[in-house]
């Protein structure tokens, strides 16, 4: 019988970790992918909008090359936090089935069978891309995720979205030599895109280097050329790849699932209590890290989101 049950081996999982080992409780850390899967999944080239020291958990210093870490050294810094802590991480294991028994729970995964008194659900929000739900997207030239600029080296390539992830994208291909166009629901770029990239997207729209419809919308892609709908109406210009970087969000169907109740709104937000992290229906399950914002994921970060850890043991301890 374990003290905790940790879903989710990113960032708050394993801050969730370090924090419940401190305290002395047992538990293991789950994760249906890599070791911070979603971390794992950012562009190659990705640097962090945060500081070295916001993306620290657990106390454990995180030193990197400049004052805004990349995505390699996160990996580097999770990993070793993980392994010098020795915390019992498993990894590529899926959880299945979650039952309350006794007012204990029973946690069946692809693997293996557990037994713990709590559950903390720290499962992100980066495994389901928000679809444009046009005609072709199910098509092999549409992408929902992004590694490396050089594989569209000299192809037309539209982006859809102008927030970080989708500006990121427009400027690393256009400077490999591809054909960028983009494509922005709103009138501009938007405020939250990292300060020092801003002005060099808006410069390079300004110049014509990069191609951008404001106020408009994909409405059918085809193997060679898309449609989009703009304010002069309905244009079709060619194309070979379509990155649709709008955005992610938590599988609410696995919440759902195990019995989490969410906002009958269109954010979706599980319910839980603010104070504690506890779910608000289910006893003893926790809520960590991104999960907690539904559809709002722009609002939970490793930074601002890592206390969840001391908030979750400190109430489970109080609890005896």
């Amino acid at each position: 019988m374990l003290d905790i049950f940790i879903i989710g081996a990113g960032p708050i999982g394993l801050a969730c970790g370090l924090a419940a080992q401190k305290a002395g409780l047992s538990y293991m850390i789950v994760d249906k992918g890599a070791l911070v899967n979603s971390l794992y999944n950012y562009p190659s080239t990705m640097t962090f909008f945060s500081t070295s020291e916001k993306l620290e958990i657990g106390g454990v210093p995180f030193v990197s090359n400049n004052v805004k870490p990349t995505r390699a050294e996160a990996l580097e810094y999770y990993r070793r936090v993980t392994v010098s802590n020795k915390l019992p991480v498993k990894l590529f294991e899926e959880v299945k089935h979650i039952e309350r028994v006794d007012e204990n729970y029973t946690i069946t995964t692809a693997k293996s069978t557990y037994r713990a008194k709590h559950i903390i659900i720290a499962t992100g929000f980066y495994d389901i891309a928000v679809k444009l739900n046009v005609p072709g997207e199910d098509l092999p030239k549409v992408q929902h995720y992004y590694k490396d600029p050089h594989y569209f080296a000299m192809q037309k390539v539209l982006v859809v979205g102008a927030s970080n992830s989708s500006v990121d994208v427009a400027l690393e291909t256009y400077r490999k030599g591809a054909d960028v166009t983009m494509v922005v629901r709103g009138s501009e770029v938007s405020s939250r895109v990292k300060y020092w990239v801003r002005p060099d997207i808006i410069n390079r729209i300004k110049e014509g280097s990069i191609k951008a419809y404001f106020n408009s919308s994909v409405k059918a892609i085809r193997n060679y050329e898309v449609d989009i709908e703009t304010p002069e109406g309905l244009i079709t210009i060619p194309n070979d790849f379509v990155m649709a970087m709008t955005g992610y969000k938590p599988n609410f169907s696995f919440l759902e699932k195990l019995g989490i109740k969410l906002s009958a709104d269109e954010k979706l937000l599980p319910q839980y209590n603010a104070e504690t992290m506890e779910s608000a229906n289910l006893p003893g399950v926790y809520l960590a890290g991104v999960v907690v914002g539904g559809m709002d994921t722009h609002l939970w970060f490793i930074e601002n989101s890592r206390v969840h850890a001391d908030m979750i043991i400190a109430d489970i301890v109080k609890k005896g």
